[in-house]
């Protein structure tokens, strides 16, 4: 079938150029940007005095959401990648096995991923609603170009950048994800299309779609959304851990050098100080 094969096409050519030059791009990018600018280092050195950043439930959320999305990544590269890396160097009969495997796990971590999505929102939407201080904190490079620090609160512009990327980014790829599990339950992109047509009649996009469409548009919606998502998060994690002394402190156990929090996160601190958030020592066990 004529649609079948663009569909093939679109997917081995397209989308795969996407994500090996988008992830691959992002990943020379940071470590140009590391050898060349440095790790943002705590001005002044560690005070040894420490404050918690999150709390063990917000922690625990956090990397449900992480570890889900990693081992969903790595599996959708897998099945992605296949065909041009995986068989000419080890056969068919080892992609059909990883394949398969990565298919199973897929389709239920998915599940986690979602749920831990729905958590995050919950716990965290209040913290991430946009504000002038954000404009602020772009408009001065976050710290991270230049010199200073831009004030901020328990998330910096930043942080609340990422936080919506991945509720908006992962709601829309959960969506056609489970479009892709239930194909005749959750068709999803004739109803789309025709709400789309009511706003711009010009676009005259499809509104009849036979099941198999409606799965070939998921299938690509899926892996260019899911592509962008891993792009994203490969810079959120360089940030929290190698680019930025003591930002991975707290997600670890939760504590951070006080002296850390005030440079990056500096009206967070006088909230929590003023509502009599303890102050811990470096080394104490929690």
């Amino acid at each position: 079938q004529d649609g079948g094969m663009s569909w093939l096409l679109t997917r081995e050519g397209n989308v795969r150029a996407f994500a090996g030059y988008g992830i691959g791009g992002i990943i020379i990018a940071l470590a140009a940007f590391y050898f060349t600018r440095g790790r943002m280092t705590i001005e002044g050195g560690p005070s040894g005095q420490t404050i918690e950043r999150f709390k063990s439930f917000e922690r625990f959320g956090h990397w449900c959401l992480a570890g889900s999305f990693i081992m969903l990544a790595c599996t959708g590269l897998l099945l992605l990648f296949g065909r041009s890396v995986i068989i000419p160097i080890f056969g068919h009969e080892a992609n059909a096995a990883i394949a398969n495997f990565s298919i199973w796990v897929h389709n239920n971590i998915a599940w986690v991923f979602m749920a831990s999505l729905v958590a995050i929102f919950v716990m965290w939407v209040a913290h991430n609603i946009p504000s002038k201080l954000d404009l602020v904190w772009f408009a001065k490079g976050g710290g991270i170009i230049g010199n200073g620090h831009p004030s901020a609160r328990k998330f910096n512009g930043g942080q609340k950048l990422i936080f919506w990327m991945t509720i908006v980014l992962g709601t829309s790829v959960s969506m056609s994800g489970l479009s892709l599990l239930f194909p005749f339950e959750m068709p999803m992109f004739a109803k789309t299309f025709a709400m789309i047509n009511t706003v711009l009649p010009a676009m005259g996009l499809p509104t009849e779609l036979l099941p198999h469409e409606e799965m070939q548009l998921a299938h690509l919606w899926h892996a260019i959304v899911a592509t962008t998502m891993i792009i994203a998060i490969v810079a959120h994690i360089y940030i929290g851990s190698v680019g930025m002394e003591g930002a991975f402190d707290a997600m670890g156990d939760g504590q951070v050098d006080l002296e850390w929090a005030r440079q990056h996160h500096d009206l967070w601190v006088e909230e929590e100080q003023a509502k009599g958030a303890p102050i811990g020592q470096a080394g104490d066990v929690r």
